[in-house]
């Protein structure tokens, strides 16, 4: 037999048989990923909607970094997290470093510009179609931005399935601070990059294939978020602009 096909039957075998090796890196690559976007998503949607509502003298410069950062390496951001948690550094004394929390902090700090960028797009769009009607109603800068979120809560949802399939797909970042270690600290990405230098490859194509599943699941949440949301929106009653200030009528009320 082929080894390439011998090293698949090999990979969907221990798919098939639920290899406790292999769950225990997958549980983690989840739960790490997971706890990241939760605490990006507190962050995130609120600095995003601040930004969308609020005028404020260098707000212009803090947009350009904040998109600057949708660009960040996760290596840098891994390297930056290892020099704040090292034994040397300001928060070596907490003990995180080469711990699963210290990979929760890279990928919440990798992910949360993403989640901060595009949710103040959306906010502040629906803040240009609906920000005087609220502003008539009496709503205020602050509580008209988290009704505008909540508004907006399918693209929010769209955004935060984007940012953990960013999240779980990062290599770089958790390599650095979480050090790969068996049992501890290994993730999907990582256990796949070291199984394929030692040859195991029946391994390495099982978690490809797992994360290629979690991806591609993303993916089609998305899309069908995205269906329920064109789909609710077609139904409404009236055009669009009709249709959109919910956050409007939720101010009135």
């Amino acid at each position: 037999m082929d080894p390439f096909i011998q090293s698949l039957h090999t990979a969907f075998a221990l798919i098939a048989e639920a290899e406790p090796r292999l769950l225990q890196v997958v549980a983690l690559s989840l739960g790490v990923s997971g706890s990241a976007c939760v605490l990006a998503a507190g962050f995130g949607l609120a600095g995003g909607a601040a930004l969308a509502v609020a005028r404020f003298p260098g707000r212009r410069a803090l947009l350009v970094l904040l998109n600057t950062l949708l660009a960040l390496p996760s290596v840098v951001v891994g390297l930056v997290v290892y020099l704040l948690l090292s034994r040397s550094g300001p928060l070596g004394s907490w003990g995180l470093l080469f711990t699963p929390t210290a990979m929760v902090i890279a990928q919440t700090v990798l992910v949360m510009p993403v989640v901060a960028a595009l949710t103040r797009e959306a906010v502040e769009a629906s803040w240009q179609q609906n920000g005087e009607q609220l502003r008539s109603l009496g709503a205020g800068r602050w509580s008209a931005g988290a009704l505008l979120l909540w508004d907006e809560r399918m693209v929010v949802l769209t955004v935060l399935l984007a940012a953990f399939g960013r999240a779980v797909s990062e290599v770089g970042a958790v390599m650095i601070v979480g050090g790969n270690i068996d049992g501890h600290t290994r993730v999907m990405t990582t256990a796949i990059a070291l199984e394929t230098s030692k040859g195991d490859l029946p391994l390495a194509l099982a978690l490809g294939a797992v994360l290629l599943g979690v991806v591609l699941l993303l993916n089609a949440l998305i899309a069908l978020v995205r269906a329920w949301a064109a789909r609710a929106h077609g139904e409404a009653p009236g055009s669009a602009p009709q249709a959109r200030p919910g956050a409007a009528g939720a101010a009135h009320g």
